[in-house]
């Protein structure tokens, strides 16, 4: 009789565990019970595009990319570059590298090399350096070396030792990448409970990481030997990685209900909120001609034919094609600046270029690596070579926006409008009149929407530079709530201010101007 019961009751804990979305595959993310590598891989990657889209909102608030139309100044302390007292908003990559992943990632990859499973090794590896990038970059100083150990406070490892590690966890993910599993897992890695990234391309993960080095390298332009030293890496490293927008790096949703929506998606709700939901006037006005030219707001529709299939026309005058956008520290008009999210249609959202519910999330693409590599030659002075990549750069993303427009009433960009913008006086037309600000202008509209915590790291490293920057609206005095930029998000509250202050205090982190000082790779300092 016991034994039919435990029967019974084990059938109806698997029924019950079946009907649960399989972002909540373990209910205890640090202690997971299923550890499976084929189990883990799918909520892993979920959260990586989670984790980042969430903190995204307020790395967009610090590069003036997409702000708020609220009076509430819980929003518009991130555009004066201060934070939130007493509250975790901003800490989710936090919560994702130390709990969302945490033991479920170190469970996947120990289960993977114990039971040569190698792809979900060498994508264990990949996304562990990947979380590790993004939280540096964003946090500074981070716990590595004593993360998931089972104790209430952990010593915190410098941005440059951090760095180290995850060139090391690249070269792990290298490694496993060229081992053979004996057993054949393509079928669950190319499904929708396997790797929602590549759908098992093992090459296309190689070229992923490849990336990851890339990315890293160019945040240090400040350092003396960048010229020498880092610049050949970037170049070497974006030559390896990805080859084409068909290897953009992007998180796959089906979009059918909130729990498969787009972490940028209307169903999702991260940008439903007035908090973080309006274009900022500095993308406009690029789309609008300012990369080179001068902007009258607001703008009207000019030669880069990416403006009207990114950005939403005025709310006041919809018949026309005006354009608007949001300025740090005001309440902006809700009624004449539109949501990122396009138009409302039967009560719900329409979505407007990424902010799709069935739309893919970028992590890294093909235009974002082209710019890296165009800055990094100009930085070397060859810039024959970085006007190609820049030039690369604008068609291939001209093609990635033609991927996100809605089928609904908008037309594709053509050939002949790619064509009328390239000879435009928006772009110079020989390598002579390239400048480095015509680069870090198409990289702020290549990355619009999805490549925030990137976008910070180029305007932070050239110290918030409006002349490098053109578009990005300079503060001052009152408009700066620690008289100064930031430079670091501080970490999660509820986790370290509450339970690690002693360790806190030793890095200058109980002081709020800390989010002022700016993070090793900013500095000179090798």
């Amino acid at each position: 009789m016991k034994a039919k019961i435990g029967a019974a009751l084990l059938l109806l804990t698997l029924i019950m565990t079946g009907c649960k979305k399989f972002m909540d595959i373990n209910d205890n993310p640090s202690y997971p019970q299923d550890v499976r590598a084929e189990i883990l891989l799918a909520p892993i990657i979920f959260h990586m595009a989670n984790g980042y889209a969430q903190d995204q909102t307020i790395m967009n608030k610090f590069n003036q990319s997409i702000m708020g139309a609220s009076a509430d100044d819980a929003s518009k302390v991130w555009e004066r570059h201060g934070f939130r007292l007493q509250s975790d908003v901003g800490g989710v990559m936090w919560r994702m590298v130390y709990f969302n992943h945490g033991r479920n990632l170190a469970n996947m990859i120990r289960d993977a090399v114990e039971n040569e499973k190698y792809e979900y090794a060498a994508i264990g590896y990949a996304v562990k350096a990947w979380g590790y990038q993004m939280l540096t970059d964003y946090h500074g100083p981070v716990i590595m070396k004593e993360a998931l150990r089972d104790q209430l406070s952990f010593k915190y490892d410098d941005q440059k030792e951090v760095y180290a590690q995850v060139r090391v966890w690249c070269d792990s993910a290298l490694y496993y990448m060229d081992q053979k599993s004996p057993l054949d897992y393509s079928a669950n890695l190319s499904s929708e409970r396997g790797d929602n990234l590549f759908r098992g391309d093992m090459g296309k993960w190689r070229k992923f990481v490849y990336g990851i080095r890339a990315l890293q390298y160019i945040h240090l332009v400040n350092k003396s030997d960048f010229k020498s030293k880092y610049a050949d890496s970037v170049v070497y490293y974006v030559n390896q990685s990805l080859a084409s927008n068909d290897d953009d790096a992007s998180v796959k949703f089906s979009g059918d209900k909130a729990e498969t929506s787009s972490v940028v998606g209307p169903l999702y709700g991260v940008y439903t909120s007035s908090y973080y939901s309006r274009a900022g006037q500095p993308i406009v006005s690029y789309l609008s001609g300012g990369l080179r030219g001068t902007v009258t707001a607001p703008s009207r529709v000019a030669s880069d034919p990416r403006l009207l299939k990114m950005i939403n026309r005025n709310l006041d005058n919809v018949a026309d094609t005006v354009f608007s956008g949001a300025l740090p520290n005001v309440t902006n008009s809700a009624t004449i600046i539109p949501s990122i999210l396009g138009k409302i249609v039967g009560g719900v959202y329409e979505g407007k270029f990424i902010f799709r519910d069935k739309a893919e999330f970028p992590l890294m693409t093909y235009a974002q690596l082209q710019l890296i590599k165009a800055e990094a030659l100009f930085i070397k002075g060859a810039s024959s070579e970085a006007y190609q990549a820049y030039l690369n750069a604008i068609r291939s993303h001209m093609t990635f926006v033609n991927k996100y427009i809605n089928t609904n009433g908008e037309t594709a960009i053509t050939d002949a409008q790619v064509k009328a913008y390239l000879a435009s006086s928006e772009i110079p037309q020989t390598s002579a009149d390239l400048m480095l600000s015509d680069i870090m202008g198409q990289k702020y509209i290549v990355q619009w929407g999805w490549g925030g915590l990137e976008q910070w790291c180029d305007l932070r490293k050239y110290n918030y530079d409006t002349t490098i920057f053109k578009q990005y609206q300079p503060l001052s005095g009152s408009g700066l709530q620690y008289q100064a930029y930031c430079y670091r998000v501080r970490p999660r509250y509820n986790s370290e201010y509450a339970w690690n202050a002693k360790e806190l205090d030793k890095w200058g982190a109980l002081d709020p101007y800390y989010v002022t000082k700016p993070t090793w790779f900013v500095t000179k300092d090798n």
